[in-house]
């Protein structure tokens, strides 16, 4: 059975319009994030997934797979399933975020090796740790929980744990986990879930994974030092494209 990576990208953007076909390295954004995927081990193939011609066309112009896709997905996560839905040879999905050009390979591989070394596991995900206060007390930012044997607890937009004699100082001990957009799926649990209506908890939350936990399900957590960094804004490519430059590539 193969491990697949399918990679949604969208054209459209409220920050940045197009983001998966800014070229001003010289490359497609949505190319280097392909790229980045290839330096992986564990990927036997790699799927764009996309609703939008512009985006499919660029990316069989630099020789990589697309497959179109509707273009009504009120999730990345569903126009994923709909492609895994495709590859009956498929054994594992990895969700690559489609604004993560500089995503290691090597992370990759450790989230692909989660669901070998846990046949229980459904899904597994990744965290960094957590040492500002300001990220964790941010709702944009993530958090996650997990038990002794690496299974996600819960995921919430508040600040978890609660540490109710307050936050650990000096030394830079983690004040908690940052959850990583970046997801494996046992194909057949894909399709699944996928089909399955929001649960409150999602709601509530606005986080797809809680309707997983909700469900009764496991989800394998792994962490990692160093999280990858995605491109939301006009100023998060900027930096991107002065890191590509001096890296002279």
């Amino acid at each position: 059975m193969q491990i697949v990576a399918v990679i949604p990208a969208r054209h459209a953007s409220t920050r940045l319009p197009g983001k998966p076909l800014l070229s001003e390295t010289g490359r497609p954004l949505i190319q280097h994030v392909v790229e980045s995927a290839r330096s992986a081990r564990s990927l036997q193939r790699i799927v764009v997934a996309t609703d939008d011609a512009r985006i499919h066309d660029a990316v069989v112009a630099f020789g990589g797979e697309a497959m179109m896709t509707r273009a009504d997905h009120p999730t990345g996560t569903d126009r994923v399933a709909e492609v895994a839905a495709r590859i009956a040879e498929a054994g594992i999905i990895v969700n690559i975020q489609g604004d993560e050009p500089e995503i290691a390979g090597e992370t990759i591989d450790q989230l692909v090796s989660l669901l070998q070394q846990d046949p229980d596991a459904r899904m597994a995900t990744l965290a960094t740790p957590i040492r500002e206060e300001s990220v964790y007390r941010d709702p944009s930012c993530v958090k996650v929980v997990r038990s002794r044997n690496n299974r996600a607890l819960y995921f919430s937009r508040s600040p978890i744990p609660c540490h109710r004699d307050g936050l650990p100082s000096g030394g830079g001990e983690p004040i908690g986990l940052l959850h990583l957009g970046l997801y494996a799926f046992r194909r057949d649990f894909l399709l699944s879930i996928a089909s399955l209506p929001p649960s409150a908890l999602e709601a509530a939350e606005k986080l797809e994974q809680l309707r997983v936990l909700e469900a009764g399900h496991a989800i394998a957590i792994g962490v990692v030092e160093e999280p990858g960094v995605g491109i939301d804004t006009p100023a998060d490519y900027r930096r991107f494209v002065e890191r590509w430059r001096a890296r002279g590539q």
